[in-house]
């Protein structure tokens, strides 16, 4: 556990100290653990970070400023702290967002960005549910928000990873849930509706790799990037965890373009 001052977060470190640093930042109601094979093979080549977002895992659960705002803002404390000099910035889902914002507002601690299937983007069918999905996040918190995680792997994604993390979903307090939902989007300043999306983009200096196992939001990423040497894959045919259903080639993915070979 390291005292932030503003927070304090539970947060591992592997891997040699002077090494480029990697930060590997988990989503919504989820926690670090699901970085642990990345982490453990990437520290043969970098210092690799992974903290639990505040309020998740075993960090401090404060009773308000659960957002992804307030989040990134403690990885930036996190960063400073830890003297990791400017970071490959990786999240997944809600981590996807915080790592932009953490891009966006403290460009001095991030390199470059990676995002995995980020909370960004949204529009359509999808924006006009999210209303009706936060009132159910704050009326049954981690129970709703269950039901979303069960469905969110492919029919063949490794035995146990669809249970492990509706258990850490359900073990994630009712008000965090609620709080950083309306944090990715309905709150003032929140970026995940498609054209808030775009302005908080706009403001990235880093070159920046998204991966979306939707060509449609592939495509739209493109549309954002403005930065040399960024850029946007597709990865179809698997659930929201790609990182975890395909680890392996989520660890090549990070290495390679953190300009490294890793022998798995």
């Amino acid at each position: 556990m390291i005292d932030l001052g503003r927070i304090r977060l539970f947060c591992t470190s592997l891997g040699p100290a002077k090494a480029p640093a990697v930060l590997l930042v988990h989503g919504w109601g989820g926690d670090g653990r699901e970085w642990s094979p990345h982490a453990e093979t990437l520290a043969g080549h970098f210092r690799v970070i992974v903290p639990d977002l505040r309020g998740h895992g075993r960090s401090e659960v404060p009773d308000e400023g659960n957002t992804p705002t307030e989040m990134a803002e403690d990885l930036a404390v996190l960063t400073e702290a830890l003297g990791t000099g400017p970071v490959v910035a990786v999240g997944h889902s809600m981590g996807g967002q915080v790592v932009n914002l953490l891009a966006a507002h403290h460009p001095h601690t991030v390199r470059s960005v990676i995002a995995l299937e980020p909370a960004h983007g949204a529009h359509g069918e999808e924006a006009e549910a999210i209303p009706a999905r936060l009132a159910d996040y704050w009326a049954q918190g981690a129970r709703a928000a269950a039901s979303f995680v069960a469905g969110a792997f492919a029919p063949d994604a490794s035995p146990g990873l669809r249970t492990a993390h509706v258990r850490t979903m359900l073990g994630t307090p009712d008000h965090v849930i609620a709080q950083a939902y309306a944090g990715m989007y309905t709150d003032p300043g929140a970026v995940g509706i498609r054209p808030h999306s775009e302005a908080y983009l706009s403001k990235r200096t880093q070159p920046a790799l998204t991966v979306w196992t939707s060509a449609a939001a592939a495509a739209w990423e493109r549309t954002t990037l403005h930065v040399p040497g960024s850029r946007a894959d597709h990865w179809p045919g698997l659930g929201h965890y790609l990182h975890e259903e395909q680890p392996e080639r989520t660890v090549q993915l990070i290495a390679a373009w953190s300009g490294r070979t890793v022998m798995l």
